[in-house]
């Protein structure tokens, strides 16, 4: 067995000064059933990740290794089980002699090693590697293993291996959806990880009609039909987790492309606090939900993050004394306590008649999906002013700009002034991995952007890319705002049919906080960058 002293990893990290025996009682008070100590330190923001395979390291004189470049030896699959390795998280990744080297999230985990010692009649000698790593990498070695071993077997062979690894996967990779493109010689499989995609490896093209196969049997779609797109919805598990997923077939020259859309709902947000709003813009977006009665609105892209927004929203108001009902398309995750109804266009169940069905349910708080006519948008105004609280989302780029839109779509000035209470422009940026964060001197021109709006900064937090963020220097997303509060002196301007120009004035006036100020201030708090913020709020607002 490896020749180093058997030490508790809550006495090395008290060694090294990073917690003290209060926060250890906390985490162990906290942590998951069968959690272990080092990841419930980790998850609850005791430490990061780098600082306890720093510790291990050095205190243990260990070596860490990266895997994502490590030319690994395919043969070393066979040595220990992909469930073995993926409950112990360890990898076998080089045999030098007697010794087998072992990448290992925990190498204080003397249980396994013994198991592994005994198992393969190698002296085990671990190093370290980070949980991610060692996932991402257990899973590209014994995919490959087994299409390789399908493959062989040919075009009958079961798709459901592949299908659960290519989800493990996802779910591991923390990715939002997974791609699955056709060529003409073979098929791409692709994550979109950060809202960034990333292409992971090639399937073979004669796996792709079962796999389809056994996608479409598992969402409910029909097999036979290959000509038109296809949606629909699979609920599984994933890694001992309840998963949605939401698919998508398409039709394209080379065959059907399928995108699956990973519903996890660990990642959605649970309470307005999580959401990310500044405390000041939190503290006035409240005062919004405590009202009995009014619209409000999100605003922008595909993607910024809005329907979570909003079921953290509801999920704040969402008690037996309210009947809460939805109407939306599609459901992406289904909410305990609230109604939820699907949009179906093809039998006439649009949002606004869906909308109008609502109605007649005694609702007290209602959800629309989204506002894309004027006959929905006037239903969920006069659901306003008739005394419910509507949420509802519009694609526009600022908060300001959901005034003229609602116009453009006829509706009378004085019922958007009336029932508008808020609306909330919203964005998503990546945030800086905490591992391989570092602090500079900011730039004379990164001085001078901030001083452009008004604000000041002296250093500058980047990533520098490590295992953790996949060399990126980034590692999950949050959400920058900008809170439109509909104000008595608001009202006047609306009802006296200013102009864009003026309403926006009297915003900046009230010191309104635009997307890109809200950016800058997360960018000052170490949390993104200046290129994301930049990326998707402009300077000039």
């Amino acid at each position: 067995m490896a020749d180093f002293k058997k030490k508790k990893l809550g006495d090395l990290l008290k060694e090294a000064g990073l917690i003290t025996e209060l926060q250890i009682i906390e985490a162990i008070e906290r942590k998951k059933a069968d959690q272990k100590l080092g990841n419930a330190l980790v998850e609850q923001g005791f430490i990061t990740e780098k600082q306890l395979l720093d510790v291990l390291e050095i205190q243990l004189k260990l070596d860490s290794v990266s895997l994502y470049q490590y030319p690994l030896d395919p043969a070393l699959a066979d040595v220990v089980t992909k469930e073995f390795a993926r409950s112990k998280l360890l990898l076998p990744i080089k045999i030098e002699g007697s010794h087998l080297l072992v990448a290992m999230n925990d190498p204080l985990d003397f249980y396994a090693i013994e198991e592994l010692e005994f198992a393969t009649g190698y002296v085990v000698q671990p190093v370290i590697a980070t949980r991610d790593d060692l996932l991402q990498t257990m899973n590209r070695v014994y995919d490959s293993k087994e299409v390789n071993v399908e493959h062989i077997e040919g075009e009958d062979a079961p798709a459901v291996r592949i299908f659960t690894q290519l989800l493990e996967t996802g779910v591991t990779l923390r990715a939002s959806d997974i791609h699955l493109d056709q060529t003409e010689h073979q098929v791409t499989v692709r994550y979109r990880v950060d809202g960034v995609l990333r292409t992971d490896r090639p399937l073979p093209k004669s796996l792709m009609n079962s796999l389809i196969a056994r996608i479409k049997i598992m969402a409910g779609l029909n097999v036979t039909e290959s000509r038109l797109p296809q949606d629909g919805r699979i609920s599984t598990k994933i890694l001992g987790k309840k998963t949605n997923l939401r698919v998508a077939t398409l039709p394209t020259v080379f065959g059907e492309k399928v995108v699956l859309r990973i519903l996890d709902m660990s990642n959605l947000f649970t309470k307005v606090v999580d959401i990310g709003f500044e405390p000041d813009v939190l503290e006035d977006y409240e005062a919004l939900l405590k009202q009995p009665s009014g619209l409000i609105l999100l605003t922008g892209p595909t993607g910024s993050g809005k329907t979570s927004t909003l079921y953290g929203s509801l999920n704040e108001l969402n008690r037996p004394d309210l009947n809460i009902i939805t109407v939306e398309d599609p459901v992406e995750y289904q909410l305990e306590g609230i109604n939820q109804v699907q949009v179906n266009a093809q039998i006439g169940l649009t949002f606004a008649a869906g909308l109008r069905s609502i109605l007649r349910q005694d609702p007290n708080v209602i959800m629309v999906g989204e506002i894309r006519d004027g006959e929905t948008a006037e239903n969920s105004i006069r659901a306003a002013l008739t005394g419910h609280l509507v949420f509802s989302t519009l694609h526009t780029n600022s908060a300001i700009e959901a005034i003229p839109r609602l116009m453009d779509m006829g509706i009378e000035s004085y019922l958007i002034t009336s029932a508008l209470s808020g609306v909330v422009a919203q964005r998503l940026v990546k945030t800086i991995c905490k591992d391989c964060s570092y602090t500079r001197e900011a730039t004379p021109v990164e001085k001078e952007i901030f001083e452009r709006r008004g604000q000041t900064i002296e250093t500058i937090t980047n990533g520098e890319g490590c295992d953790a963020c996949r060399q990126t220097g980034y590692r999950g997303r949050m959400a920058i705002h900008e809170l439109l509060v509909v104000d008595e002196s608001m009202k006047k301007l609306m009802m006296n049919n200013a102009s864009f120009q003026e309403l926006k004035n009297h915003m900046i006036e009230k010191n309104t906080r635009l997307l890109i100020d809200d950016g800058l201030l997360k960018v000052k708090a170490g949390k993104t960058t200046l290129e994301e913020i930049l990326r998707v709020a402009s300077l000039d607002d």
